[in-house]
Formats: C-alpha cells, structure tokens, sequence
C-alpha cells in the first residue's frame, strides 16, 4: 500500500488517543474511515476533529465476536470495500498475579488480545478481496519484554505479537494481497494509565502520574510513525525513543534484561 487516498481504514478505539490522532493522520492523507469505540462521546469528538473528511462512526465492544462480524458486514455495505484494519483498541491492567481477579483478567484478555483476533478474522476476508490489504495490529513494548505486575497486559501483548508475526508469515506464503504490521509503542501520552485497573498498590495516584512521566512520545507523534510504517510496509514497527531502546536491550541481553526490569521495579512500585 503505496498511497493511502481513497483508501477505506477501519480504527478500533478512535475515540482518543492513538486512535483519534491516527484517524486525523490518515483523514489528511485522504482516506475514507470507519472508527468505532466504545466511548460514543469520545468517538463523536473525533469525527468532529475531522469533519469534512467521509467518515461513519460506530459503537462497538470489540471483545464482543458477533459484534465485531456484524461490524465488519457493515463497514463493507457502507464503504463498498476495506483496504486496512488498525486494531488499536486497548485497555491497561496492574496487578500482581497473586492479586488480580479472574474477572480483571479476563476483561483485558478480551480486549488487548480477542479484540485484535475477531477485529483481523473479521475484517480478513474483505482486506484480501481488497486486492491491496494491510492488517495493523497494536501490540507494546511490554509485547517485547516483561514486567512486574503488567503480567496480563504482557500475556496479551505478547499473544498479539505472536498472532500477527504468524499472520504476516501466512499471508507471504499464500501469496495474498495483504500486508501485516505489528506495533509497539513505548510511553505515549494518552488517557491509558487513568483508565486503567490498578490492584495492591499504595498509592495509585502517585503511580499513575509516574506513568505518565514515562510517556515520551504524542499521541500524534505515534500515529505518523505508525502511518509511515504501513506505507514502508514495515513488519514491526517500534513507536518513541524508549521502543528503540527496549528492543535493543532485549536483542543485545535475552533475558539476562531481568534484573535491569527487576532493579527498576523495585524502586518504583515495591518502593
């Protein structure tokens, strides 16, 4: 996918953040946009950010299968066709694996990494018919290594990066039109960390501002890298100085990155 006008994107989780700042990226760049989110009023400021451009929004729970297939049969009514799907949809979770609750697992789970499969399953079908497909799934840099009390985040993150790499390899070798890329942003600054669930921590307004302090890179920041990667067709795209420098600490170490992650930790969330 060399140029993107015209072309029909579909973004999970547009109502802010990445998403929001990725549909105004590609409403620049022309392409016609399907967004859904579950927050109608975040997803309603969205499509007024890009007003003028041709957008439909939609409501949707993507951990929910039958939605996400009747979401995927309305967007092709609609738009005729879909060149791209972003599952950017995401939500975060600390807890230490003694400490969560089943229930809070399995809420991420089915956002973080059921929400990627039915959004690429769903849509699959219509990118191949496209002729010109890409397939963008957002993972994390806790995709790339892991961390203490992010145990479901990571165990989704990394489910994500499995699942698209082997996607990715599959399309190659049935020759089918249709690119796969798996993103891995670093800290961004989006409303993620005060959304999240937090459990067994002192302080959690403390940590969630400390999250923050993490975050090096914009929301629109993330969303041009993450463009530019689609039109590179790039396989892994790594988002912020600290993707680059967490992929390379766990390249050039294995595992020996642990007691670095653990010393870090220590300090900061068992302090």
């Amino acid at each position: 996918m060399k140029d993107l006008k015209n072309k029909v994107v579909v973004i999970t989780g547009a109502g802010s953040g990445i998403g929001q700042s990725l549909a105004k990226t590609l409403a620049e760049r022309g392409c016609r946009l399907a967004l859904s989110d579950v927050n109608e009023a975040g997803l309603a400021e969205t499509a007024a950010v890009i007003e003028g451009s041709d957008v439909k929004t939609y409501s949707l729970d993507v951990g929910d299968r039958d939605a996400v297939y009747a979401h995927a049969a309305q967007v092709v009514k609609d738009f005729g066709q879909v060149n791209a799907i972003i599952n950017n949809a995401g939500v975060a979770l600390a807890a230490s694996v003694r400490e969560m609750s089943d229930t809070d697992f399995e809420w991420i789970m089915s956002i973080d990494f059921w929400g990627v499969v039915h959004g690429t399953r769903a849509f699959l079908p219509h990118l191949i018919a496209s002729g010109d497909g890409h397939v963008v799934n957002i993972s994390s840099v806790f995709g790339l290594i892991g961390v203490p009390k992010q145990s479901a985040y990571n165990a989704a993150k990394f489910a994500v990066r499995g699942f698209t790499e082997s996607l990715r390899q599959e399309m190659k070798l049935e020759r089918q039109p249709v690119a796969v890329s798996c993103v891995h942003p670093g800290g961004i600054r989006t409303n993620i960390a005060n959304a999240a669930r937090m459990t067994g921590f002192n302080d959690v307004k403390e940590l969630r501002k400390g999250f923050d302090k993490l975050a090096m890179t914009t929301s629109d920041k993330a969303a041009e890298t993450i463009v530019k990667g689609i039109l590179k067709d790039e396989s892994r795209v790594l988002v912020g100085p600290d993707a680059w420098g967490i992929d390379v600490l766990n390249r050039v170490l294995g595992s020996a990155y642990q007691p670095l992650v653990a010393r870090f930790s220590r300090k900061n969330l068992y302090g």
